[in-house]
C-alpha cells in the first residue's frame, strides 16, 4: 500500500525503520518486483504496510509484511523471500468516531 506523509509519520512513530523516499534509486526496481508501496527498512530488511482489521484498533491499520531479508552483515544487499506477514499492526489514522 503506497501511504501518503501523514500515515508515513504515523508509521515511523510506532516502527523503528527508516522510509525509502519515492526518489531512491531503488524504489522503481521495487515498485516493478513487489508493486506500488511505501517501503521501509530495518535491522531485519525490507517491509510494506498492508490494509489490516483489527478490532483492537479503532480506524485504518495497516500490517507490517517482511519482502527480503539482509543477505550480509554489513547490510547492503537484500534477498527476497515470499511476503511474510509479521502480525504487527501500526495504526495509520484513528476512528472518526
Amino acid at each position: 500500500m503506497k501511504l501518503n506523509s501523514t500515515q508515513v509519520k504515523q508509521t515511523m512513530s510506532q516502527m523503528n525503520a527508516q522510509v525509502l523516499p519515492d526518489d531512491h534509486p531503488a524504489v522503481a526496481q521495487l515498485n516493478s518486483v513487489f508493486g506500488e508501496h511505501t517501503f521501509f527498512v530495518d535491522t531485519s530488511g525490507l517491509k510494506v504496510l498492508e490494509p489490516a482489521q483489527s478490532s483492537d484498533m479503532p480506524g485504518q491499520t495497516g500490517e507490517v509484511v517482511s519482502l527480503a531479508e539482509w543477505s550480509d552483515p554489513e547490510l547492503t544487499s537484500l534477498r527476497p523471500h515470499e511476503p511474510e506477514p509479521t502480525g504487527v499492526l501500526i495504526m495509520l489514522e484513528p476512528s472518526k468516531h
